[in-house]
């Protein structure tokens, strides 16, 4: 593909409703919470719509799920599909033709609403009662009493240990000559 160059085609502009989420990968998921939030609470927006194509499809569920904690009694229902994408290629070099490559994104819609959806649909999902909060554990591991180290005792373990020290001595023509005596402890 290096005798090629993708063309670049215009996206279809397609209108995106007020209520609409586009999420990309790119996007940092605070900033996607907060715009969220925002029409729910702030706007008063009865539904929202997570839209999400490709990479981003795992980003859109932890936001979905992110809002579901913070915003109780949401219903959720969620579809998936996919789209076909048509990528067309042009030769540099003369003699070659272009070459055209189709491949399949998936895609997701999650709608988030704080009135209720269709039960009947496939990915509906009600809401989680707050009513009666969950218990909070909280654990704490008990540690013992700091000490000071103790001290490892090879002896013990049937190592033996040796004491090194380095001997001096003058030899016979005024030089210095040094060597090494070992003596084994047990």
């Amino acid at each position: 593909m290096d005798r090629y160059q993708k063309v670049e085609k215009p996206k279809p502009e397609s209108p995106i409703n007020e209520n609409e989420i586009r999420i990309t990968s790119q996007g940092a998921i605070r900033n996607y919470i907060n715009y969220a939030i925002a029409l729910l609470q702030d706007k008063h927006v009865k539904e929202i719509v997570l839209k999400a194509m490709g990479q981003a499809i795992s980003k859109t569920v932890a936001i979905a799920e992110i809002l579901k904690k913070r915003i109780p009694r949401l219903h959720q229902d969620t579809s998936i599909s996919s789209v076909s994408i048509t990528d067309v290629w042009e030769p540099i070099e003369e003699g070659l033709v272009p070459v055209e490559m189709t491949r399949h994104v998936s895609m997701i819609s999650i709608t988030l609403s704080t009135r209720e959806l269709n039960k009947n649909s496939v990915g509906y999902q009600a809401p989680h009662y707050a009513e009666q909060p969950k218990p909070q554990y909280h654990y704490q591991q008990q540690q013992p009493p700091k000490q000071g180290r103790i001290p490892y005792n090879a002896v013990n373990e049937g190592i033996h240990m040796a004491k090194v020290g380095v001997v001096v001595e003058a030899e016979g023509g005024g030089g210095v000559g040094a060597g090494v005596a070992m003596e084994i402890i047990k």
